[in-house]
């Protein structure tokens, strides 16, 4: 089932709220939103966002990263795609 990139969170609903975030991210870099290889909003950014706790963001994200949608560098964001090198 394909995510409506631009949908809220629903806090009452059957999907945890870090899922439904992961979900919107994902439908958002498909959508273009953020190229391969650039950084997306950060952490905070998506705190502000979406009206989430930062544990909550940072779950989402971690959920990008292990199915290989983004990587991170600390200190230094969050980006589309896999890292350089990593072919």
């Amino acid at each position: 089932m394909a995510t409506n990139p631009d949908a809220e969170i629903d806090h009452e609903g059957p999907v945890t709220p870090y899922r439904q975030l992961a979900d919107i991210l994902r439908a958002r870099i498909a959508r273009g939103d953020w190229a391969e290889g650039r950084p997306i909003p950060s952490e905070n950014r998506l705190v502000q966002e979406y009206g989430l706790a930062r544990s909550t963001v940072r779950r989402a994200i971690a959920v990008l990263v292990d199915e290989d949608v983004v990587w991170t560098v600390q200190g230094r964001g969050t980006y589309v795609g896999q890292p350089p090198g990593d072919d």
